[in-house]
């Protein structure tokens, strides 16, 4: 198997970017889709694995190179898994994470006046890695947690200062950036990947 020497990161997101890439390894040349001037495409997926694949083959047959990509987003239990697949697009079209949050806010109020006791979720990350030649592989990464009902932290990004992962007590926003990287979805998901990178 030859080890990837050059990879396009599959998003626009800059927090995403900025995550993926330090999970790669550090002699690995790393692209924005940014870099080559192409816009994101549409995501029609009705699941994050789906979602994941339309970016990463959109990316790789734009510019021939290897693209990562995830797709990922928030599932809470009260809300019958939302905002799910739809966790980005709850910010709105200038991606206001603040708007998505308060969003929550009121839709667990009023499913559930007390809900703070009711507040179990989890991050869902599906990485898919796709090859100019069509070869595709695709991994999981999963972190159950709860939902805070007031944001604490400036770390990190979209939903992390409400998120409590299960056995901590500070949200990801909270944590120290490289510890939080260690123990998120994404890494999780990463991991069965690290094979092609070693």
């Amino acid at each position: 198997m030859n080890k990837i020497e050059k990879i396009i990161i599959g998003t626009n997101n800059e927090g995403k970017y900025k995550e993926i890439c330090a999970l790669l390894p550090k002699n690995i040349k790393k692209y924005s889709p940014k870099e080559f001037g192409i816009p994101s495409p549409e995501e029609t997926g009705k699941t994050f694995k789906k979602n994941s694949l339309i970016k990463a083959s959109y990316f790789s047959n734009k510019t021939n190179l290897v693209c990562l990509s995830d797709d990922s987003g928030l599932e809470i239990n009260l809300l019958s898994g939302n905002p799910g697949i739809y966790s980005s697009r709850w910010s709105g079209k200038k991606n206001n994470f603040n708007l998505a949050i308060k969003k929550i806010f009121k839709e667990m109020e009023n499913k559930k006046r007390n809900w703070i006791n009711v507040n179990g979720a989890r991050f869902i990350c599906y990485m898919t890695l796709f090859f100019p030649n069509g070869k595709t592989y695709f991994s999981k990464g999963v972190v159950k947690g709860k939902i805070l009902n007031e944001k604490k932290g400036k770390n990190g990004f979209g939903y992390d200062p409400i998120f409590i992962p299960q056995g901590y007590v500070k949200t990801f926003g909270e944590m120290k950036p490289r510890f939080k990287m260690s123990i998120d979805h994404r890494s999780k998901a990463f991991f069965k990947f690290k094979k092609f990178f070693l």
